[in-house]
């Protein structure tokens, strides 16, 4: 057992506790009540009330908030409370989604252990882990979650997995000499981190963090810090709505305006404004985008990809930039052999590989080394289910190695009873085992580092002739290619064996007989090559950012194909704060490096934030607490569901049920092929809505009235415009769509070819429907109440049929998409319903102000309708060939 005095212990503001006896009962709730309970901070949750009346703070809601009172001003009773309704229906579903927002705080809170055992009073107590202080005796032994942070003063083979907090794939051997405070968590190899698992030994600890002021409480912090703020398409959305309420607004003022210099009735134009502001706000937009992103998210949910947030599903689809974590992401999180390098030569094992070389099978160095693995090895190994393996990672993956080597484990353990260990400690740096020989000698198994084994061996293993002298330039070239391998990010293990007569010697490991060097490596899961492979075929830059070594993270960048260049250097933490300075400096290294390491959680929230300053939507993959902030930051977190910590699920928009690097590609695909139909929808209601606001701007200008009441405006807007518009949102989209770069994230939903197009089929809409009108009151004599009828149910044909020139520049009625959406023909079915509701049933004639109408009228009706389908299919064809000529740009709704 190491031992250390209290002097190796941090300096606490009171005097030091002994080691031996530990805090009083008295002195420990006195420093409870300085330092405060061992517990992380959550985030205030806001209340239900808050949250629903953030729903009512847009510019649409002011804008339908004032059509309203003036509707209540003019005693319009019926379209008052209806513009309220929509209202209230838009701010419901947005409470909806807001409220089932979990907190990730929650589950930095839980990270911490429940209880823990401490050295009070001389003696050993188990208490809350809340109630642990600053100079407690915290004593943690294999299976054990550390409560607090720590710095140890006694330990025997202590090990903790600290994969969590930084990365590393290997469990951490605890040592007593002092490190750096400043050095990277891995490196603090004498401390203790809250959160961490003890896997390995015993140890006793003084605590010198609690609470918020522990590495996990750090974290929690920056958690709670990044806050998300809205997606692109959120702010895209509301972008547009903004754009549509400016241009109703200054259509509205010229109007009133002008009719009160000409002296018309103000009660007549402001109640036309009142029609111009409810025509000009798309109520069903954001109810049409929510569907459809659910939609998706069902898509994704076959796909084993959970999504929390439902705008996160188009985010991703426009992401340009993936910042992944390499452990568990990238690899397994599991150790696997990689190399073997035996006298006769190197041999390299594909991680993928179920069997060994036959070459390698044969060889008799070979299967020694394999009886030196599986002897000198402490762990459990199930054949039958390798997965429920325990023990040291390493030791597990010899016997791995051992087992898809087809060699006999029981046997070999059955038949070499062991006599005596010699333990692994960071003086010897090798680990000896004594076993009974078959022959009635004495087998010494010996493993550990490559430099004390070769410093122990007298001989060489060199079949067929056996055991040969070692001479000092063959333990030089052995040495070597330990140093080869070690700088290649690999873990390495060299081996030895002995023959001794019997058991009585008074050291095991003399005259040894080397075997060789195997190295060990987190393999890459097998999916991620070809998914990367997708990304980049898409245009979609994949960057690694961890806190484990930079030699081990470039060779699992090689290994799946992430870099190509073998002379890429990965840049360090170290490094970025002299690189953050100067983000261009170095000839732009920062902004063309493939792999980060050593990077802290703070770090990964900077790196985001500068490619997010710089135009980028970012994503972020990663499993551990670490990852937690770098998730919640990104644009789109995405977490692993199987491997990751629950904090990492909590902090992400998207959990990946399957682990699967694969499933990001697909959630891609899904969220460009959304973005696509919502620039498709969207485009269709602009346009519709458009026309609402020329035909009742025109209508008035031309003196033929309001053209449109109020309330047949937000029935059409919530009617024809949310069924066709939900139609278009879930269509299937293409399959070439990964094979395009990313759109430009700048970009606005509407661009300005899109806006042409829609002011486009607007005017054309417009001009139809009025013309019909005419015809109407000049041959047909009609009232101007029957004249609106007409209008209304022309614009609502209209604007069905309209739907099917969304399908794209140039392509043919035939080979229309839209054609082939059996849920367009629902929304069209459903829709057609709904108008014949609104002329025979008689409470809705009476709200719609519909007058009867005779069978003669139904042309004037029906004609607008399909005269918008044929000018729009021949809109299209001219602006195709417009665009083969290269004198027009192509129509954004084909774009992903």
């Amino acid at each position: 057992m190491q031992q250390a005095t209290i002097n190796t212990a941090p300096p606490l503001p009171d005097s030091a506790p002994s080691p031996a006896t530990g805090l009083t009962e008295a002195e420990a709730r006195r420093r409870l009540s300085i330092y405060g309970p061992n517990t992380v901070e959550t985030a205030v949750q806001e209340s239900w009330a808050r949250v629903l009346l953030r729903q009512f703070k847009s510019m649409i809601v002011a804008v339908l908030g004032g059509a309203a009172v003036f509707s209540f001003a003019f005693q319009d009773f019926a379209e008052g409370y209806a513009i309220l309704a929509v209202i209230l229906i838009n701010a419901l579903i947005g409470f909806w989604l807001e409220w089932n927002a979990q907190s990730s705080m929650i589950a930095l809170r839980h990270m911490g252990a429940t209880s823990a055992r401490v050295l009070r009073d001389g003696q050993v107590r188990a208490i809350p882990a809340d109630d642990i202080t600053m100079g407690d005796v915290l004593l943690v032994e294999a299976g054990e979650v550390v409560a607090a942070d720590a710095q140890l003063f006694d330990s025997q083979q202590l090990q903790v997995n600290e994969s969590a907090l930084t990365g590393e794939s290997m469990p951490v051997s605890k040592q007593l000499d002092p490190t750096d405070p400043a050095a990277h968590l891995s490196d603090q190899t004498n401390h203790l981190f809250k959160g961490t698992a003890v896997v390995n030994g015993t140890g006793r600890a003084f605590v010198t963090g609690v609470g918020g002021k522990t590495q996990l409480g750090t974290i929690a912090q920056l958690v709670q810090e990044a806050q998300h703020t809205a997606t692109p398409l959120e702010d895209k959305l509301n972008k547009l709505a903004r754009q549509l309420v400016f241009i109703t607004f200054g259509l509205a003022t010229l109007f009133v305006v002008g009719g009160l210099l000409e002296g018309k009735s103000a009660y007549v134009l402001f109640k036309t404004a009142i029609v111009l502001a409810v025509a000009a706000i798309p109520e069903g937009m954001s109810i049409v985008a929510t569907l459809a992103l659910a939609y998706g998210m069902l898509r994704l949910a076959e796909r084993k990809v959970l999504v929390k947030r439902l705008a996160a599903v188009e985010t991703l689809g426009g992401t340009d930039v993936i910042f992944t974590d390499k452990t568990g992401t990238l690899t397994q999180n599991q150790m696997a052999v990689h190399t073997i390098w035996l006298p006769e030569g190197r041999v390299e094992v594909k991680p993928e590989a179920t069997e060994i070389e036959p070459a390698l099978l044969s060889s008799d160095t070979f299967q020694k080394l394999l009886r030196v693995a599986a002897l000198c090895n402490n762990a459990t190994y199930s054949h039958t289910n390798p997965d429920m393996a325990l023990g040291d990672p390493l030791e597990v993956a010899l016997l791995t190695l051992a087992h898809t080597s087809r060699f006999d484990i029981p046997g070999a353990q059955a038949t070499a009873n062991r006599l005596a260990e010699q333990p692994f400690n960071s003086d010897t740096r090798l680990m000896a085992t004594v076993h009974e020989h078959p022959d009635g000698q004495v087998w010494v198994a010996v493993k550990g580092a490559a430099e004390e084994v070769l410093r122990s061996c007298t001989y060489l293993e060199m079949p067929p002739n056996g055991p040969q002298p070692l001479s000092a330039e063959q333990r030089a070239q052995y040495l070597l290619h330990a140093e080869e391998l070690a700088g290649s990010g690999l873990r390495t293990l060299a081996f030895a064996y002995r023959l001794l007569p019997d058991e009585h010697q008074s050291d095991w490991t003399n005259e040894l007989v080397w075997l060789g060097i195997v190295a060990f490596l987190d393999p890459p899961r097998p999916e991620v090559i070809p998914a990367l492979a997708s990304c980049q075929q898409a245009g979609i830059r994949v960057i690694m950012v961890t806190g484990d070594h930079p030699a081990t993270a470039l060779t699992v960048a090689h290994q799946v194909g992430l870099t190509t260049d073998k002379e890429a250097i990965a840049i360090t933490g170290a490094e970025l704060p002299s690189l953050f300075s100067d983000p261009d400096g170095e000839g732009g290294r920062l902004a063309h490096t493939a792999v980060f390491a050593r990077v802290s959680p703070a770090q990964k929230l900077d790196l985001i934030s500068l490619y997010q300053q710089h135009g980028h939507i970012v994503a972020m993959t990663g499993d551990g607490v670490n990852d937690a902030p770098a998730l919640k930051k990104a644009d789109i977190g995405v977490a692993m569901g199987l491997r990751g910590t629950q904090v990492a699920s909590e902090a992400a928009a998207l959990v990946l049920r399957d682990d699967s690097f694969a499933s990001i590609v697909a959630a891609v695909e899904q969220g460009r092929i959304i973005f696509t139909n919502i620039r498709r929808f969207v485009l269709y209601l602009v346009s519709c809505n458009l026309s609402e606001i020329l035909v009742v701007t025109a209508a008035g200008l031309l003196g033929a009235g309001l053209g449109l009441l109020p309330l047949q405006i937000l029935f059409l807007n919530l009617l024809t415009d949310v069924f066709p518009a939900l139609a278009l949102g879930v269509g299937k989209g293409s399959s070439r769509v990964m094979q395009h770069p990313p759109r430009d994230p700048q970009a606005p939903i509407m661009r300005p070819g899109d806006w042409r197009l829609a002011v486009a089929y607007a005017a054309m809409m417009t001009v139809v429907l009025l013309g019909s009108y005419f015809i109407a009151r000049q041959y047909y004599g009609v009232s101007e109440e029957v004249g609106n009828n007409l209008l209304f149910y022309g614009l609502a044909g209209a604007q069905l049929l309209h739907v099917f020139n969304m399908a794209g520049i140039g392509t043919p009625l035939r080979h229309n998409d839209v054609l082939r959406n059996r849920y367009v023909w629902l929304a069209l079915a459903l829709c057609t319903g709904l108008l014949l509701l609104t002329y025979f049933l008689p409470l809705l004639r009476n709200l719609l102000g519909i007058q009867p109408l005779n069978a003669a009228l139904l042309i004037l009706i029906l004609a607008p309708a399909v005269l918008v389908l044929i000018l729009g299919q021949l809109l299209g064809w001219l602006l195709h060939r417009g665009k083969n000529a290269g004198k027009l740009p192509s129509q954004p709704a084909r774009e992903h």
